[in-house]
C-alpha cells in the first residue's frame, strides 16, 4: 500500500476490482445512453427507494456520532436533501413509470437491501463515527464517480437525466469531498484494528453497490 496515498484513497484502492465494476457497470452505460429498459430501471428504483430508508437512518447515526456541531450540521443538511429533493425525484419517477404505490411502498427483502441494512445498521454495539463514515463514504463516492463520468450525456427520459444531475450537483460533490477529508483526517488516528474495520466496511459497501446494479437485471 502506498503510504503517500490519503486514507480515503487507500480505502478506494483496496476496494478494487469492485470499485471499477461499480463505477463502470453496464447499468451506468445503459442509463447514460438511454438504453436501459424501463423494466430494469423500475426494479432498480424500487430497490433504491427501499435503500433510501436505510440510508436516512444511517445518516442519522452520522449526526449522532459526529464529534462536533460542525460535522453534525453537514450531515443534517444531507438528510434534508435525501428527504427532500431525492424523495421527490423517486415519487415523480414512480408516477411517470406507472409504478403502483403498493409496489414501491412495500418493504423489500431483497438480499442486496438486507446486505446494506446489515452493513449500515446491523452493528449498533460497534457504532462509531469511523465505522459510520466508512459505510457512508463509499456509497456516495461511487455515485459521484460514475455520474461525473457520464455528466455530458443527456438521456431523453427525465428520470434518467435527473439521476445523473442529482449526483453531479456541486453541493453533492462538495459533500462527498468533505467526507473524504473527514476520513483522511480520522484514518491515521485509528488503531490498526480500527483501520482494518474501516477497510472491511468500505469494501463490503462497494461490493454491495455492484450487486445493487446487477439486481436491476434480475428477471
Amino acid at each position: 500500500m502506498d503510504n503517500l496515498q490519503s486514507f480515503s484513497e487507500q480505502l478506494r484502492a483496496c476496494s478494487e476490482p469492485d470499485w471499477r465494476a461499480a463505477t463502470e457497470h453496464r447499468f451506468v452505460t445503459e442509463l447514460a445512453n438511454d438504453r436501459i429498459s424501463d423494466d430494469a430501471y423500475a426494479r432498480y428504483l424500487v430497490l433504491d427507494y427501499a435503500f433510501l430508508d436505510i440510508l436516512v437512518a444511517h445518516v442519522g447515526q452520522a449526526v449522532t456520532t459526529a464529534p462536533s456541531m460542525t460535522e453534525k450540521r453537514r450531515y443534517s443538511s444531507f438528510l434534508g436533501v435525501l428527504s427532500g429533493d431525492e424523495d421527490d425525484y423517486f415519487r415523480r419517477s414512480f408516477g411517470a413509470m406507472g409504478i403502483e404505490n403498493s409496489v414501491w411502498r412495500k418493504p423489500s427483502e431483497h438480499a442486496v437491501v438486507t446486505g446494506f441494512k446489515d452493513v449500515m445498521l446491523g452493528q449498533k454495539s460497534e457504532t462509531s463515527y469511523a465505522n459510520v463514515l466508512a459505510a457512508l463514504l463509499p456509497v456516495e463516492w461511487v455515485y459521484l464517480t460514475w455520474a461525473k463520468s457520464v455528466a455530458n450525456h443527456t438521456p431523453a427520459r427525465f428520470y434518467l437525466k435527473e439521476w445523473i444531475d442529482l449526483h453531479t450537483d456541486p453541493g453533492f460533490e462538495a459533500f462527498v469531498n468533505w467526507m473524504r477529508s473527514e476520513m483522511d483526517n480520522l484514518g491515521p488516528t485509528l488503531s490498526a484494528n480500527e483501520q482494518q474495520c474501516a477497510h472491511d466496511i468500505f469494501n463490503r459497501a462497494v461490493s454491495l453497490e455492484v450487486a445493487f446494479f446487477d439486481a436491476a437485471y434480475e428477471t
